[in-house]
């Protein structure tokens, strides 16, 4: 038995008991995580339109991490031009543990979102845009640390 399920903005194929590395969720390790279904198989291929209805992949959080450093150079010869710069791809680890359970038993996985918990990690923009969602005034000319101390106050 397998499922397809998508998760920022990936397809995977997952059985139950796999492993994978997803794109950063915002959820607390052993926090149980549900995907939405493009396809399962258990004997007869069922798709949907887009997803499955009645119909999830239930996973658990292992642990949050960043993948291998990615070099980029830029350079052009003879010009005296060298650009170097590097990334590290945020990721969560999860494992399957349940195919095909109803999916009102809790909220289905969304990458980072704007609803998650205030950290200083957040761009200045973001933790704006939460307080005022939580209805506080706050300069546009304060701090990141001044925004999170008034989100956290409240």
């Amino acid at each position: 038995m397998y499922a397809i399920i998508e998760t920022g903005g990936k397809q995977y194929r997952v059985q139950e008991g796999d492993v994978l590395k997803v794109e950063k969720l915002n959820a607390a390790v052993g926090q149980k995580v549900y995907f939405n279904v493009l396809a399962i198989n258990n004997g007869e291929l069922v798709t949907g339109k887009p997803y499955v209805e009645n119909c999830a992949v239930e996973a658990e959080v292992l642990g949050q991490g960043k993948g291998d450093k990615v070099v980029i150079f830029k350079y052009k010869a003879k010009k005296d031009y060298r650009k170097k710069n590097s990334h590290r791809q945020p990721y969560t680890e999860v494992k399957v543990t349940a195919l095909g359970v109803e999916p009102s038993e809790a909220p289905v996985a969304e990458a980072a979102s704007s609803d998650a918990k205030a950290n200083i990690n957040m761009k200045k923009a973001e933790l704006l845009e939460i307080a005022e969602g939580m209805g506080l005034e706050v300069s546009s000319k304060a701090t990141k640390a001044e925004i999170l101390a008034a989100i956290e106050a409240n």
